[in-house]
């Protein structure tokens, strides 16, 4: 496995499933790297605590702190809630640890996964390239097929565990996984990706335009409302987008977009609204912060 991490203190996200155990596998074979495993329990299938004790004989076998938390999401809990959930649970992690950044597993089917979702989603050519790695979220293993992780995996003889509600085809990532994704001829992926590859090129440029006006706000996590309420709206939508990839790492929509866009620009000061689990979008006269929730 080609990836590596620059050295330093990092959490890397493990659910005891192949693709994370692989990577835990991996970056605790790279000098320079201090690892944190951090296991979130969603609480959403009754044989979860297995996947937590797997996770924590596997960390204390390779000498690595482990942390966990028990989420009770319950069985119909929403993805995006799960999702939700887990990564704020993984930013108190990095807080608290000290670590540079968070690392995930997700992998090259995931990008495919996500590029379909978003498209079904009408997300836009943001959409297509929406999973990739930031300051704070890493994600090595961006280039790597699933079915190569599987042969790393079983090469190894690494322990892992299959969660059974990947399998529930009423989550539409699951849906894609299992109905759309096996259509694809190698050639399919391949125009697929490439144009992700592309879009990810024209993402970059507006991203370059994008991170100069970001890079004369008041700060990282506030912006000056006065030139912003200013901004095209369709510009607005790109820098809100960029701002919340680059500090909190959200799953964006064109529809969180929209509602945050307009409200940034039309909202009384004083008002406080969502942005995602482990964030607000709070409004002044004068400015827009993104600030963390309490826990």
């Amino acid at each position: 496995m080609d990836i590596n991490l620059p050295a330093g203190r990092y959490v890397v996200a493990v659910s005891g499933g192949v693709d994370s155990m692989a990577l835990l596998h991996i970056l605790s074979q790279q000098p320079g790297v201090r690892l944190t495993v951090a296991h979130f329990d969603h609480g959403i299938r009754e044989d979860s605590v297995e996947d937590r004790k797997l996770v924590e004989q596997v960390a204390k076998d390779y000498g690595l702190p482990f942390v966990y938390h028990q989420g009770n999401l319950g069985a119909h809990a929403s993805e995006a809630k799960a999702r939700d959930a887990r990564y704020a649970f993984l930013y108190q992690v990095k807080q608290s640890s000290g670590a540079h950044a968070i690392v995930t597993a997700h992998h090259q089917d995931d990008v495919l996964e996500t590029a379909i979702l978003n498209l079904l989603r009408g997300t836009g050519s943001r959409g297509l390239s929406s999973l990739r790695s930031t300051d704070v979220i890493k994600r090595p293993l961006l280039h790597v097929p699933k079915k190569e992780l599987l042969r790393y995996a079983e090469r190894e003889g690494l322990r892992w565990r299959e969660d059974s509600t990947n399998a529930d085809e009423r989550y539409l990532r699951n849906y894609i996984r299992a109905r759309i994704l096996p259509r694809f001829a190698e050639m399919n992926r391949e125009a697929l990706l490439a144009i992700i590859s592309r879009a990810q090129e024209a993402n970059a440029a507006i991203a370059e335009q994008v991170a100069q006006y970001l890079h004369v706000q008041p700060g990282l996590t506030t912006l000056d409302r006065y030139t912003f309420i200013q901004l095209p709206h369709a510009v607005a939508r790109a820098v809100m987008a960029e701002w919340l990839l680059l500090r909190a790492d959200t799953e964006l929509s064109r529809r969180l977009l929209e509602r945050l866009v307009v409200t940034a620009k039309t909202a009384r000061a004083g008002t406080k609204t969502d942005v995602d689990a482990g964030h607000w979008l709070q409004i002044s006269q004068t400015e827009l912060a993104l600030i963390p929730r309490e826990r």
